[in-house]
């Protein structure tokens, strides 16, 4: 049997190690880039001399920002490290990119209230998950049936960024209309389990710890698509979440519709999320968990620590 391709061999060792699959395709890219850069060169003849130049290229000619570039090396030094066998050093020297400091954009709470009103059905709900309890979208559409616990008002969010699982509140104000997201649910499952389609795509780890879990309702995505699709990597046929694009539409016409003159997006409702907890009075440390912030760093950079107002934490969408 002939060796498989480069490319192949990329997809095979980052599947392995359980990368999204938008890691996937932006690592794949990247290393094509590179390669076409450099004249299509074979990697294994290049090292850290045509990475530095490459890094370079893309921080002086290309003008792009830090985070970019640094996925750029993180993609190459994958390549090199598990698909080559021949690692590199991570301490180049390199220009680096300059990420500009931009203070994030963040909406008032007259603002959130028009936005929402101008927006409807599953498109609203997630808007308002986004708010009230400091999702990322991609957070939000990966949300799988079991992750609400209504008993305790709570959102488990799952491999979030960094890979880490957090709790987060649960919005009192959306309780019954997340049940009714429930419901819906269980209705396009049992359609979908009459028709012979049962089964959900789990994680690699999920699957064999649970082999049974992906045909379960429990384990089926909470804002599913109204369409079944084919898995690219692994070629089931099951009903996936639906897709980013949509919400960011929606919530770019609703802005719009507002009369709100701030480029707002989805990502801005998680960050006045959590402006607004610490203008009500909540601690930094209880934002920086509910944001899943690795660093209390990151979470400082909308506004210094305030002193903590109560330990019952109440979600900013609720009245």
């Amino acid at each position: 049997m002939s060796k498989p391709s480069l490319l192949a061999r990329l997809r095979i060792a980052i599947r392995r190690r359980n990368y999204s699959y938008r890691t996937e395709q932006a690592y794949v890219n990247w290393v094509i880039r590179f390669i076409k850069f450099h004249d299509v060169r074979h990697p294994s003849g290049m090292a850290e001399k045509e990475v530095v130049a490459y890094l370079n290229y893309l921080a002086e000619e290309r003008n792009v920002a830090g985070s970019t570039q640094n996925q750029a090396l993180c993609a190459i030094l994958f390549l090199y490290e598990h698909v080559l066998d021949q690692p590199l050093r991570e301490m180049m020297d390199f220009k680096r990119a300059q990420t500009p400091k931009k203070l994030p954009v963040v909406l008032t709470s007259g603002e959130v209230k028009a936005l929402l009103r101008n927006m409807r059905g599953t498109s609203k709900l997630v808007a308002q998950l986004l708010y009230g309890a400091g999702l990322r979208i991609s957070e939000c559409l990966r949300l799988r049936v079991l992750d609400l616990d209504f008993s305790y008002n709570q959102i488990q969010v799952r491999s979030g960024k960094g890979k880490k699982d957090r709790i987060t509140i649960m919005p009192q104000i959306v309780k019954e209309d997340l049940k009714s997201q429930v419901e819906r649910v269980k209705i396009l499952h049992q359609k979908d389990v009459a028709e012979g389609y049962p089964e959900t795509l789990l994680p690699k780890a999920l699957s064999k710890k649970y082999p049974n879990a992906a045909g379960e309702l429990k384990w089926q995505y909470l804002f599913l698509s109204p369409q079944r699709a084919e898995d690219p990597r692994s070629g089931l046929v099951h009903r996936h979440h639906i897709s980013n694009s949509t919400i960011q539409r929606n919530v770019r016409q609703a802005v719009k519709k507002s009369g709100i003159k701030k480029h707002a997006t989805c990502h801005t409702l998680r960050h006045s999320f959590a402006t607004h907890l610490l203008e009500n009075g909540y601690d930094i440390r209880t934002v920086q968990e509910l944001l899943g912030h690795k660093n209390v760093k990151t979470t400082m950079i909308y506004t210094h620590v305030i002193k903590n107002k109560g330990s019952v934490i109440k979600s900013p969408l609720d009245p």
